[in-house]
């Protein structure tokens, strides 16, 4: 299958090169996209419509050290909502005592990608959030460990009873979270707003960053609501691209990009800048131009969204 995805995604790659494109002079004049119009990226919607309750007590959940092992880390250890969804370090520390093999990818707009983890093993939300409690890496502990502490507060016994109708339980505790998992969307970029027909969000800069975007072929793996998320691609096609293994990744979403540094799954990439130019490299096998660097960086700079009205910043 993974095999099937990544001749798919390299034929779409190969058909995108062939497209008639726009010369870079005309670029900044086309019109904005319109309803009549097809684009292959779509605008991220809004947050969706859930139970307030649950919603409330996942986020409650999400910050509770009770959660791991020996109590030291919650799920904002990593994923710091507060500024890009992720960290700034190349690759965390284990709860083990041990580096994880994978950098940490953003919580934001994680459920709109069509498999979960780096290398996609994981289908759902829940059991990527279940495989999370149990990884003895990363929490460290089981959710038989984590319901028996949970039910020993009586604040959140009652927030669970409210919510649920009954005490924490092993269920509860993942819906709980993951119902918070789903709010945590980014919509309101500059570049969803020019999607949805606001001819003035982008600059004619940004705007031939984007059909450079698109006349290079990296849209081919990066289009869709998530600009990237929904298939599988080998790294490293034309040459070498950060840590060999494994082969096949999913293709990260480009979702607030420019917050996230450093980049590629093993972190080794620590400008955008940096990103750019190896990924054209090694993907596509086109040494760029600083003018083009320069111009794909300002169209990234535009994939970052607002979460609770605050733009999206990169962390400390």
């Amino acid at each position: 299958m993974t095999r099937q995805r990544g001749v798919v995604a390299l034929c779409a790659f190969v058909f995108t090169c062939l497209q008639p494109s726009p010369a870079p002079s005309e670029w900044s004049t086309l019109a904005p996209v319109s309803k009549a119009l097809e684009e292959p990226i779509t605008p991220i919607p809004d947050p969706p419509t859930l139970d307030p309750l649950k919603v409330r007590l996942g986020e409650r959940l999400f910050s509770d050290n009770r959660l791991s092992h020996d109590n030291s880390r919650s799920c904002t250890t990593c994923h710091d909502i507060g500024t890009n969804g992720a960290s700034a370090r190349r690759r965390e520390m284990g709860a083990d005592g041990t580096e994880v093999p994978f950098n940490t990818p953003t919580i934001f707009n994680s459920s709109l990608n069509f498999r979960f983890g780096w290398e996609g093993k994981l289908r759902t939300m829940e059991s990527d959030v279940r495989a999370s409690l149990e990884n003895p890496q990363i929490m460290g502990g089981t959710l038989s460990e984590i319901t028996a502490k949970l039910n020993l507060d009586a604040g959140l016994r009652a927030s669970f009873a409210a919510a649920y109708g009954r005490r924490p339980d092993a269920d509860n505790i993942v819906d709980a979270l993951v119902s918070f998992g789903r709010t945590l969307v980014t919509p309101r970029s500059k570049f969803d707003r020019w999607l949805a027909g606001d001819a003035a969000a982008l600059s004619a800069e940004e705007l031939d960053g984007y059909h450079l975007f698109k006349s290079l072929g990296c849209v081919s793996c990066h289009q869709g609501v998530n600009v990237g998320g929904n298939l599988f691609e080998r790294h490293g096609i034309f040459y070498p691209l950060a840590s060999p293994d494994p082969v096949i990744l999913r293709v990260p979403s480009l979702r607030n990009v420019a917050t996230t540094p450093p980049y590629f799954h093993d972190g080794s990439a620590p400008t955008l800048e940096d990103a750019v130019r190896k990924m054209a490299r090694a993907q596509l096998n086109a040494k760029l131009t600083d003018p083009q660097v320069g111009a794909l960086v300002g169209y990234l700079n535009t994939l970052t969204g607002e979460y609770r009205g605050t733009s999206v910043r990169g962390a400390p």
